[in-house]
């Protein structure tokens, strides 16, 4: 196999747009145009001394398809092209991601401060999982940047947040944050799952490992489970990879191979959701049954400037309040006719849920309040739909 010259290298800079069509393509004898799907466990060697070589790491070449595999390295390599990275891992799920970028990195008595506002599996993750390996863990209100501060210890050794945030799209100064960890010696880890990386580069703003769900926006087609983590190469060589190959998390060929696919149409998608996002948005803030909407992208947002400024775009998500709590809430998403209801996020679908009895159901309520995730919010992920159709939709089911 033979990566081509046009891919690896080029004289001059590619946009995002052209290394998701060509980015880390490797291709057989056969010169085939798609990526090939290499649905292979193992791999023969051509001698016993080969075998030991490569085990050894004395030889390149592949070994096992829970370390490595063709079809898998092209989706990290293409990841990587496009976030910017040193090197990636492709993982599973996006959990699976989330909790191999701390899990590879922390050791018991050391330090992660987290913000609260998080999705409910990576708040799970964070706040009961990691102490039972005795990690100390102390969260916060993420947008506070004195709060970052005051959490700071001699053991601290990561922060991890997302931002936007899950459900309620609050934003965490990222390059602020960064400079805060870095002075006391911590990593930066970032979920940039509803920025997407067509949209946030979190590495330009000081992150040191980024995650993502590839299940979201990178398939955003509904069809297959995924995600990765992206860092330096200090990062993935002394921590990530050794956590990869001895724990399995791997993704398999075949997801990977639709990862690619889904890759290759992502600015597209995203640009044209986006586009709708900001209109729905819009709708619903003048709307009379809605007390709050929620969008970066507006100005009304309490961050927006912040949004402009880390942000190339406003994203999929919108977020908004109905009077009445859970039965409003209930009422309008059942009218619904073109909207879906599902606590998936990132298709071509619009998609529709109700984040305190699906999302963040297992937070107590008073948690859910403090992230002002009440009976009333209602979460957008919105499609690639004719927009006038999903605001017809929407004013009809309200």
């Amino acid at each position: 196999m033979s990566q081509d010259q046009s891919e690896k290298n080029s004289t001059f800079a590619l946009g995002d747009a052209t290394k998701l069509v060509h980015g880390g393509t490797i291709r057989s004898e056969f010169g085939e145009t798609s990526e090939s799907l290499f649905l292979t466990s193992g791999y023969v060697y051509q001698s016993a001394e080969s075998a030991e070589a490569r085990f050894k790491g004395d030889e390149e070449g592949y070994i096992y398809s829970r370390f490595l595999n063709p079809t898998i390295k092209m989706f990290e390599e293409r990841m990587k092209l496009l976030e910017g990275a040193d090197d990636a891992r492709a993982t599973a799920t996006g959990m699976a991601a989330v909790t191999a970028s701390v899990l590879c990195y922390l050791n018991a008595g050391d330090h992660i401060v987290s913000a609260k506002a998080l999705f409910g599996s990576c708040r799970y993750v964070v706040e009961t999982l990691l102490p039972r390996f005795g990690v100390e863990v102390t969260l916060i209100n993420g947008s506070d940047l004195e709060a970052w501060k005051a959490a700071m210890k001699p053991n601290t050794k990561a922060v991890f947040f997302e931002t936007p945030t899950n459900p309620t799209l609050e934003l965490v100064d990222m390059q602020g944050v960064a400079d805060i960890a870095h002075n006391a010696g911590a990593i930066v880890i970032i979920d940039n799952v509803f920025a997407t990386p067509i949209l946030q580069k979190p590495l330009e703003h000081g992150a040191d490992v980024v995650c993502y769900s590839a299940t979201k926006h990178i398939d955003g087609q509904g069809r297959c489970l995924g995600g990765i983590v992206l860092g330096s190469q200090d990062y993935v060589d002394d921590h990530l990879h050794d956590y990869m190959r001895q724990t399995g998390p791997s993704i398999s060929p075949f997801n990977a191979w639709v990862m690619l696919k889904g890759l290759e149409t992502l600015p597209l998608r995203v640009e044209k959701a986006s586009a709708n996002a900001a209109r729905v948005a819009d709708v619903l803030a003048d709307h009379a049954k809605v007390s709050r909407a929620l969008y970066p992208g507006r100005a009304d947002h309490p961050q927006h400037e912040l949004a402009k400024r880390q942000m190339k775009g406003f994203g999929t998500m919108v977020a908004f309040e109905l009077e009445g709590g859970k039965a409003a809430a209930f009422d309008f998403m059942n009218k619904l006719e073109i909207i879906k209801i599902s606590n998936n996020l990132g298709d071509t679908k619009s998609l529709v849920t109700h984040p305190s009895t699906t999302t963040h159901q297992r937070l107590e309520e008073e948690d859910r309040l403090e992230l002002s995730i009440t009976q009333g919010l209602v979460r957008l992920s919105i499609g690639v739909e004719d927009c006038d159709d999903l605001i017809n939709d929407i004013t009809r089911a309200l």
